[in-house]
């Protein structure tokens, strides 16, 4: 009788607990006051939302949400805001001097460096990423071995602060990787980079490989520059199929058409750079849902990398000379249909924050005439959906993470300096800026 009773009083005080939690949970909605909120998915700005939250997801979206007397309040009616940004190509791991130049600065990082004092350092910019209010990035190679799949765990566990990551491990490439002038005898220097395919069979054995390691992604080089050597359409063709089986996506650096279309034929899901690359091409591109990622430079960046390369030519008719092929060439896949990925490709020490370096990128997207709706679902909802992650993640509806940022200023007529001035960062629930 005694241990019924025990039993039936044990039974009250869980359900009491877990009613009184419920109540709790009530209480501990947020809500946000958004004067200015951008809809990613349809791609337009709509006014006077309420965001609620709950822990670390968006639990409703709308002008008619009603707030609880003494509820938790965020107000950013005075403000744009926007799903927290994705940066999708980015070397957290990787930092390189303007002066110098991938094989020199590879190789003294793979030997040199030492893979703590690389972690500790990407660590370090992982932050400004997030305090840049990029909430996301896929990280594709240049991390040594698998070192961006500790700084991924190390972020998600709250060891230290940073976006949340999508990582590739050890980029798949041809013989060398992209340190040209190793000796044969050195080698080996390479493979600490890279994962150097030789043939058909290793492709497949490689992509296991990394996925079994924690990669997310699978990063190729179609072509190996600066060095001339390229993987083959079947090795290509090998690694996406084995891929694809495990579910991941694979991307390709690809910085002439050759490259480029050779991978579109091999059937990668993405293309990194394109730098040249031929209409035909584009369109080929386009028919079969192949994204860009153009990691492009701004005038501003353009004009930072001479002050500090000290380049004493004509500033102008070099600046002229590069944009104008890169703005074409955007220009011409925006037309022909093609999907734009919003990539920074910030390895470079420009002697800023690198968060604050890699918005850059959406800044030459507007020097070349992509218009700001257009450049923020490139680097918000197009990123997402290339990751199959529309859903959770560069948008801010119900359901997905409270990802979520804000901006001071009009970001549809002052686009460049607009983006710069992030007032709030909100990442998984928890805020990492607050200067509203």
């Amino acid at each position: 009788m005694r241990d019924r009773y025990f039993k039936l009083l044990l039974y009250c005080c869980i359900y009491s607990l877990c009613f009184s939690t419920g109540n709790a949970q009530d209480i501990q909605k947020v809500y946000i006051k958004a004067g200015k909120l951008f809809d990613s998915q349809q791609g337009q700005m709509i006014t006077d939302q309420i965001i609620q939250l709950s822990g670390n997801r968006i639990t409703g979206v709308g002008s008619d949400i009603e707030i609880p007397q003494g509820a938790d309040v965020i107000d950013l009616s005075g403000y744009t805001v926007l799903p927290g940004l994705i940066d999708a190509h980015v070397h957290l791991l990787y930092l390189e001097s303007p002066k110098s130049n991938l094989a020199l600065e590879g190789v003294r990082t793979v030997i040199m460096e030492g893979d703590a004092l690389r972690a500790l350092r990407g660590a370090a910019r992982a932050k400004t990423f997030l305090e840049a209010g990029i909430t996301t990035v896929k990280d594709l190679g240049n991390s040594g071995q698998f070192l961006d799949v500790a700084l991924k765990t190390a972020i998600n566990e709250g060891t230290t602060p940073g976006p949340r990551m999508f990582v590739s491990g050890p980029i798949l490439s041809s013989e060398g990787g992209q340190f040209p002038g190793l000796q044969f005898d050195h080698r080996h220097i390479a493979e600490e980079e890279y994962r150097v395919i030789r043939g058909k069979d290793d492709a497949i054995n490689a992509v296991r490989e990394n996925i079994t390691y924690g990669a997310d992604i699978i990063k190729i080089c179609a072509n190996n520059t600066p060095n001339n050597t390229s993987l083959t359409i079947d090795e290509m063709k090998e690694i996406v199929k084995m891929a694809h089986r495990y579910r991941r996506k694979v991307t390709a650096h690809a910085t002439n058409n050759l490259a480029v279309w050779e991978a579109v034929v091999a059937g990668v899901d993405g293309i990194e750079h394109g730098y040249q690359v031929a209409d035909s091409t584009l369109a080929l591109m386009a028919e079969k849902g192949v994204p860009l990622i153009p990691t492009d430079i701004s005038r501003t960046l353009l004009l930072k990398y001479f002050d500090l390369t000290g380049f004493e030519g004509d500033r102008e008719q070099a600046m002229a000379g590069y944009q104008s092929s890169l703005h074409s060439r955007l220009q011409r896949a925006v037309a022909h249909g093609v999907q734009i990925v919003a990539g920074s490709d910030m390895y470079i020490d420009m002697e800023m924050p690198q968060g604050e370096g890699a918005k850059q990128v959406l800044v030459a997207y507007f020097e070349a005439g992509m218009k700001p709706i257009d450049i923020l679902q490139s680097a918000t909802y197009h990123s997402a959906k290339f990751m199959e992650k529309e859903q959770s993640l560069g948008v801010i509806r119900e359901g997905a993470f409270a990802d979520i940022i804000a901006v001071k200023g009009d970001i549809e007529t002052d686009f460049p300096e607009t983006i710069f001035n992030v007032v709030f960062v909100m990442k998984d629930g928890k805020k990492y800026v607050e200067k509203y």
